[in-house]
């Protein structure tokens, strides 16, 4: 099995302040993938202690490793999860 690098998917928010120049200007925000039940589901804002209840977790703005089992359940579950979230190792 291959193992792969995966990078959730990724939200632009704006504006980024409130200064007038900020309106120009959109943040990257990272979306966290959890599984509960055995369905994947996307999560803006988790807090630490909602992260404990879940099966598996992928936060948002970091990489995580996953087998080929676990890219194509990704690809698979409907959270805008697709080939181009993932690099080979």
């Amino acid at each position: 099995m291959a193992n792969w690098t995966f990078k959730p998917p990724t939200v632009e928010e704006g504006p980024a302040g409130g200064h007038r120049l900020f309106y120009f200007y959109k943040l990257k925000r990272g979306i966290t993938i959890v599984k509960v039940d055995g369905e994947y589901y996307q999560v803006r804002y988790a807090t630490d202690e909602d992260l404990n209840g879940y099966q598996e977790v992928y936060r948002g703005g970091y990489e995580h490793t996953v087998n080929d089992a676990t890219k194509a359940a990704l690809i698979a579950g409907g959270v805008d999860v697709t080939e181009a979230n993932f690099t080979a190792k």
